[in-house]
């Protein structure tokens, strides 16, 4: 088979990774790809949003499966226009990529089928919206509703926290037309959980849970990011709250879709919170998350090419998967500045030191002069496994030093919760 992934970051890097692994496939095409994914596929210079492009470019290199990493096209159509070029394209289409697209959205489909999520309120009008915030007598979350880069939801702890919020969305539109729009909901107590699952539209496959950590400095401190790190498993996330995820969650979630016609195929990401009353959902994302990719599909033992083929043939139903029972953890290694301004161009040191059981995914990278450099905010992504996940943590930051570059920063508390828990098993 020839396989396109189209996407430049280290999720992609690790689903190429992971795709080349599968002896059904012959040769993998990156669009664009990145300096770590040149090692492993043919990177080609098409972004992901030139949807025209990667169409021919798939008719002519007989492209087989096409697997797209990031949400934006999926959101704007990409398997819509793949399949309309007879195309395979692994994702969902453009009417089921909206439970991302539209925060909205997804709040108004949660409320209609009784999927547990935050009390909310939608407005459209900056005034009105500061009208609401300024009369709010408890914390918030205010939302873009359109997509912004994993950045567009603001926690607030105060009044003037969430009058600012809705200023930088409606009013300064720092996230452009996301923001025309917000949700604005109640702030939930408790413990993150990504759970991501493979759908076919019917039946929904589970995979093994994990833990963002979005804030870029250590104890959860300062502005959100696209994620700073993962591990898997966390300890919060038990059999129990795995059974409760999927009875009221991820399979009311599909069902739902389905009944508004749009049947949902591919991958669904759940952002949940674990309070004392049960989870509830953040957000969903219609694609792989990113760094929880770089955690996840590492511990995927399964072949990944002959589960997304039975996703888009709909016989999800004959497919198990097989895990590995270590756990995995991954520190993002970030430009300085990230996640405001950075520069780019700077020289990666250290990446043949790397002792080989640790994986190193490529994100924000590019070669120029025959070395390695940043061009990007999130740079690499370092992953490292341990029968516990406090052994898997010193595994990660023992190749983390070994690894430079000027302004390298990441966070040296990757798993916290889950050491203070004391590791109690995770799903």
């Amino acid at each position: 088979m020839k396989l396109l992934v189209v996407g430049g970051g280290g999720r992609e890097h690790t689903l190429v990774w992971k795709l080349k692994q599968s002896p059904f496939v012959e040769k993998i095409y990156c669009a664009p790809g990145n300096a770590g994914i040149a090692q492993d596929a043919e990177c080609v210079p098409y972004k992901p949003d030139d949807l025209e492009g990667l169409v021919d470019f798939a008719k002519k290199e007989g492209i087989d499966l096409t697997v797209v990493g990031p949400e934006a096209p999926l959101v704007a159509g990409i398997r819509d226009a793949f399949e309309a070029a007879g195309l395979r394209l692994f994702g969902p289409h453009s009417r089921a990529a909206i439970i991302e697209g539209s925060k909205v959205f997804a709040k108004q489909l949660m409320a209609k089928y009784g999927i547990p999520t935050a009390d909310f309120h939608i407005f459209r009008d900056a005034r009105e919206a500061l009208s609401y915030v300024r009369e709010l007598d408890r914390p918030c979350v205010v939302k873009a509703d359109g997509l912004a880069g994993g950045k567009g939801a603001i926690v607030c702890g105060t009044r003037q926290e969430a009058e600012e919020a809705v200023h930088l969305i409606m009013e300064k539109k720092a996230f452009g037309k996301a923001g025309d729009a917000v949700v604005i909901e109640d702030r939930l107590e408790g413990e993150e959980v990504s759970v991501l699952a493979f759908t076919d539209g019917e039946t929904v496959l589970p995979m093994v849970a994990s833990q963002d950590h979005k804030r870029v400095f250590d104890g959860d401190q300062g502005p959100n990011t696209g994620g700073m790190g993962a591990y898997s498993p966390p300890p919060v996330y038990t059999p129990e709250v795995h059974e409760e995820v999927c009875q009221k969650i991820l399979f009311p979630v599909i069902t739902a879709l389905a009944s508004e016609g749009r049947k949902y195929q591919g991958v669904i990401y759940a952002g949940l919170m674990i309070t004392e009353k049960g989870p509830y959902v953040l957000e969903f994302n219609c694609r792989f998350g990113d760094p929880e990719a770089q955690v996840v599909i590492p511990r995927l033992r399964s072949d990944l090419v002959p589960v997304m083929e039975a996703v888009l043939e709909g016989r999800l139903h004959e497919v198990s998967l097989e895990w590995d029972e270590r756990a995995a953890v991954c520190v993002v290694l970030a430009s300085g500045g990230y996640p405001g301004a950075y520069e780019k161009g700077k020289v990666i040191f250290g990446l043949e030191e790397v002792p080989p059981d640790v994986l190193v995914f490529h994100a924000g990278t590019a070669r120029a002069n025959g070395q390695i450099v940043t061009s990007g905010g999130r740079v690499l992504g370092v992953t490292g496994f341990g029968k516990t996940i406090r052994e898997a943590v010193s595994r990660t930051y023992q190749a983390v030093e070994k690894i430079h570059f000027e302004g390298m920063h990441y966070r040296r508390d990757i798993a916290h919760r889950a050491l203070v828990r004391g590791e109690e098993s995770g799903c």
